[in-house]
């Protein structure tokens, strides 16, 4: 993937992400690489690699690049092969295709059909053919193609949903995601059998994990 003319507002990003705390070299490294102004609005491409989130229509955003690599890296740190990684909310696509260049195969649902076309057109253009996409509820999850590794949620539901527990891989499956409404933190929970770990990551900020899907 060629950035052109964003190669150094790239790197200035990546060294501002690992300064705010960001140290795994794989994540920085897809940061860098990926073209985040292909996920946008042409309006806001001059703004592509602030460490910000951004509007991208239908009420919904493209997550702050720290929030992006906190996330990755955190689902990373596993000693768990991350063959199966499943996103609930695809957005733009740019935590997708992320995603995509660290494991081995992501399945994302997204509940705006709009949203999900245009992501899967930027994953192609890309060529970042080991995504499979899903138009549907994000709180349901993907039942068929559990149990998962690895599962990211990029909005935040105010309790978890049972299904994504479920969906875990009972050896070792790591859920990270955003939990609450007017306040929100950052939980990593470990599936082991019928257990489950969690622990807290600080406060953060997501737009909401509504229920069901839109046309």
């Amino acid at each position: 993937m060629i950035l052109k003319n964003f190669q150094g507002q790239a790197r200035k990003l990546v060294g501002l992400l690992r300064t705010a705390g960001i140290h795994d070299d794989s994540v920085l490294n897809v940061i860098e690489r990926t073209p985040r102004h292909a996920f946008m609005p042409e309006s806001l491409v001059h703004k592509a690699y602030e460490n910000t989130a951004l509007p991208i229509g239908n009420g919904q955003t493209i997550s702050q690049p720290f929030i992006v690599a906190q996330m990755t890296s955190l689902l990373l740190q596993t000693e768990r092969p991350l063959a199966r990684v499943l996103e609930i909310g695809t957005g733009s696509g740019y935590q997708t295709a992320v995603l995509a260049q660290l494991v081995e195969h992501v399945y994302s649902v997204e509940r705006i059909s709009q949203l999900q076309y245009q992501a899967k057109r930027r994953l192609k253009q890309l060529d970042l053919h080991n995504v499979s996409m899903r138009h549907g509820d994000g709180w349901l999850g993907w039942q068929s193609k559990g149990p998962f590794d690895g599962i990211i949620v990029t909005a935040a539901p105010a309790t978890i949903p049972k299904a994504l527990l479920d969906q875990l891989h009972p050896e070792g499956g790591r859920l990270i995601i955003p939990v609450g409404t007017q306040s929100q933190d950052l939980r990593i929970i470990v599936r082991e059998g019928d257990e489950y770990h969690e622990t807290h990551n600080g406060e953060v900020r997501f737009v909401p994990l509504i229920q069901g899907d839109l046309a």
